[in-house]
């Protein structure tokens, strides 16, 4: 066997997904594999594997999904409300260094609204680890927010108790107005981003449970469809 290649098996522990996941992912490109002459077995290379591994989005997908509890790199963990805080103004600043400063205050905005969003409606429920998942890369144009939260559905049965699945519940978070108190203010909260994302080049992809949207530019309509994959909190993705 040739070292820099991975059978099957092990790649799907590196990853930490299943066997089938991983089937399914070289059947839609997301993560092809290479079939050997006879037999058609599934092997993927070393440095493919390296580099999906340390992708941004992988990683915080990763994270949020994992059965196991751990806390992420460094680099990307916000434990409190104050770390989140300080690597947004951060961000902001070398924001406005690359783009417009009309945008930069709107996706900085939209940045803090999501993330600031897990600490309001997880404070004191966290499941494992408290805190968020924030990258980002400039020269990608990309942001990536996660957490291990409780998710929308917990936060607005609170107030919507007919609310039954994830998708009905990540409608309603993006299109009504519940009220001004809290904790329904989640869903009031990602009504503004959802109206800064469609007036402006910004690209929203937000999943909560097995519920996900996309939010764009001038499209004023929203279509929550559901996911093969679950993530009990929530995961963003920005790109301007």
């Amino acid at each position: 066997m040739n070292d820099n290649l991975l059978t099957i098996s092990k790649t799907a522990k590196l990853l930490d997904v299943s066997i089938d996941t991983l089937r399914r992912w070289d059947k839609n490109e997301k993560f092809s594999s290479i079939r050997t002459s006879k037999g058609g077995n599934r092997y993927y290379r070393k440095s493919d594997v390296d580099l999906f591994v340390k992708d941004p989005l992988t990683m915080a997908q990763n994270w949020a999904t994992s059965a196991i509890p751990y806390r992420p790199e460094e680099q990307y963990y916000c434990k409190t409300r104050d770390v989140f805080q300080a690597r947004l103004e951060h961000f902001q600043t070398e924001l406005s260094k690359d783009i417009n400063n009309k945008y930069t205050s709107l996706i900085s905005a939209i940045t803090g609204e999501i993330g600031n969003n897990s600490f309001d409606h997880n404070l004191g429920n966290w499941p494992d680890i408290l805190g968020v998942y924030f990258s980002y890369s400039l020269t990608e144009r990309k942001i990536i927010l996660a957490d291990r939260g409780l998710g929308i559905l917990f936060t607005l049965k609170k107030v919507r108790p007919d609310l039954e699945n994830h998708k009905d519940a990540l409608l309603v978070a993006f299109t009504e107005t519940v009220s001004g108190r809290a904790p329904e203010s989640r869903g009031n909260g990602l009504k503004f981003v959802r109206n800064i994302v469609t007036q402006n080049p910004i690209k929203l992809t937000f999943q909560t449970g097995n519920a996900f949207l996309e939010l764009k530019n001038y499209n004023q309509g929203i279509e929550v469809e559901i996911s093969k994959s679950s993530i009990p909190g929530c995961l963003a993705v920005i790109e301007y």
